[in-house]
């Protein structure tokens, strides 16, 4: 039985070795030249979306990987900026790009989520009609500028024609309802974006409200949708 386990161990070693060396050599053949060398972004790129910075990303292994096949448009970003890739590479080579740009770049981000999650003052069921309430009060006062009435990303900010902002649509997101708390806390530069269009909002709101308004877009827009567990 011990030698069994060892061997089994040993296995799974040499996979996990060998999607570490695929994922790369894809990465260096496809991502690098706009996530660059050390997963930071060249941010000099000229595209109506700068590319993320790889090390601060929110993203877990298994929703890198739904981003690198589906693309970015798949999942609600309304700049196809990030490409599909499911016709490029088969399932295996997705996946150990997903894989070796989790180990390379951003290896603890789930324990990042928990640990940021954790320390935020949680919320008593028996809160739920309050939360709703206060909830869309502030999306419709605040996000709706953005993300639209309808949470589709076609908010006001996006008819004007001198002013390049491209909102997520909220009801094609893969974040959970965790993530989308954390990013809205912090803001999008926090987790990688080159821009502050999405700010950070902790100091004009606390968390009770803030997980309002994602209770609010939960229960209001993404009943039936495709969340990618962490």
């Amino acid at each position: 039985m011990k030698f069994f386990l060892v061997s089994l161990l040993f296995i799974s070693y040499l996979f996990a070795d060998d999607m570490y060396k695929k994922g790369k050599q894809l990465y260096q053949k496809t991502c690098i030249s706009c996530h660059g060398v050390d997963g930071n972004a060249d941010v000099t790129i000229q595209l109506i979306v700068r590319p993320r910075s790889l090390k601060k990303s929110i993203l877990t292994e298994q929703q890198s990987y739904e981003i690198i096949k589906h693309g970015a448009h798949y999942w609600g970003a309304n700049a196809d900026v990030m490409p599909p890739f499911e016709s490029l590479y088969t399932e295996y080579e997705l996946k150990s790009l997903a894989f070796y740009i989790k180990k390379e770049f951003n290896p603890n981000i789930k324990e990042k989520i928990d640990k940021l999650y954790s320390a935020s003052n949680p919320i008593q069921k028996e809160k739920h009609t309050q939360m709703m309430q206060r909830g869309k009060k502030v999306f419709q006062r605040n996000c709706s500028w953005c993300h639209g009435h309808d949470a589709r990303g076609n908010g006001e900010t996006t008819k004007n024609p001198k002013q390049a902002i491209y909102p997520y649509n909220l009801r094609k997101t893969l974040l959970t309802d965790k993530q989308m708390f954390l990013y809205a806390k912090y803001g999008g530069k926090y987790w990688g974006t080159y821009k502050d269009d999405m700010p950070s909002w902790k100091r004009k709101y606390d968390d009770f409200t803030l997980k309002s308004v994602i209770f609010y877009i939960e229960e209001t827009f993404r009943k039936e949708n495709n969340k990618i567990s962490l």
